[in-house]
């Protein structure tokens, strides 16, 4: 049985994807090195983890082998990153360490979920997707406005029609709708909003958190995925918190979460067990003030993977303490 199978992984593999030609803003390139730079290794470290910085996964030259689907911008080189960062995301979810793909923008995620659930299908565990983003992500060629395909990536996990052949001769692992769950959703496309619809997606929208609050949300997909045996893929994009807490994002949508809400949602990922793999996306470091929201990001990390304040059980078994401990 490799480690990956085993309740609490030892080792995490960092990969940064320095892709951005799937967004409409310059800059995310950068992301990875930023978030080296904030201490992402050193943090996890601490906690204790064998971390293995696979640098960046390197350019790939563009291949152009079949027609470009209508309104998908620089698609084939978006097909050149997926098929890319597909096979090492499989790869690297073989070795047993949990694997974080550092962004770049969240076209990314066609490959690096692709890859991950490639492995765990194999594995007879069905993965689930948790989708903090104030976007959906959910448009496919024939819904989207902009063409742009970080736009398309949750569609092309679930299988939606439209990008088939973005892998080439590679496996397409996709999920089903049921486990796609959106959280901080705020930003939704008319023609987008229709086809969530009509998949039945779960969505967790701001005003949900407003009302229910995110502890909540967070263990309805905890529970939905312990009952299923399944894993967690976690692919977080910084513009889901308010562009207070993190303005180096190009895709600023205001009304987000703030900081204490963003780690809770973390904190219980962690208390769960089931996060195999993460996906963080998006971090412009060229909008960015003093490299605020690198920090952030990476503390946010520092949480789901272990660092607390204090020593406590989880919740699933801790009581309040009396006044005074």
């Amino acid at each position: 049985m490799s480690e990956a199978d085993n309740s609490k992984p030892s080792r995490i593999a960092l990969l940064g994807v320095p892709i951005e030609i799937g967004a409409s803003q310059a800059g995310p390139l950068m992301g990875p090195d930023a978030l080296r730079t904030a201490g992402i290794a050193r943090l996890l470290e601490q906690l204790d983890f064998r971390v293995d910085d696979h640098g960046n996964l390197a350019i790939p030259q563009v291949v152009a082998d079949g027609p470009v689907p209508a309104n998908t911008k620089f698609y084939d080189e978006v097909k050149t990153w997926t098929r890319a960062l597909s096979e090492r995301a499989y790869w690297l979810a073989h070795s047993g360490a949990i694997p974080i793909f550092m962004g770049g923008d969240h076209s990314l995620s066609m490959g690096s979920i692709n890859g991950v659930a490639r492995y765990w299908q194999e594995k007879g565990r069905p993965l689930f997707a948790l989708w903090v983003d104030a976007h959906a992500d959910y448009n496919t060629p024939a819904t989207t406005i902009t063409g742009n395909m970080h736009g398309m990536s949750a569609a092309f996990l679930c299988g939606e029609p439209g990008l088939d052949d973005l892998l080439g001769g590679l496996p397409r692992a996709s999920i089903p709708p049921e486990q796609l769950d959106l959280i901080g959703t705020r930003s939704v496309d008319p023609l987008e909003r229709k086809l969530l619809r009509q998949r039945n997606v779960s969505i967790s929208d701001m005003r949900q958190i407003d009302e229910f609050g995110v502890a909540v949300l967070t263990r309805r997909v905890i529970d939905r995925v312990k009952a299923k045996n399944g894993v967690l893929h976690v692919s977080f994009d910084v513009d889901f918190l308010d562009p207070e807490v993190a303005p180096g994002v190009g895709t600023t949508v205001p009304g987000g979460a703030t900081y204490r809400e963003a780690h809770l949602i973390m904190e219980l990922l962690h208390d769960s067990g089931l996060v195999r793999s993460l996906d963080i996306v998006e971090l412009n470091p060229f909008l960015d003030e003093r490299g605020r929201t690198a920090r952030v990001a990476v503390e946010l990390i520092g949480s789901l993977f272990g660092l607390q304040i204090t020593d406590r059980q989880t919740p699933s078994n801790a009581v309040l303490p009396e006044m005074g401990e």
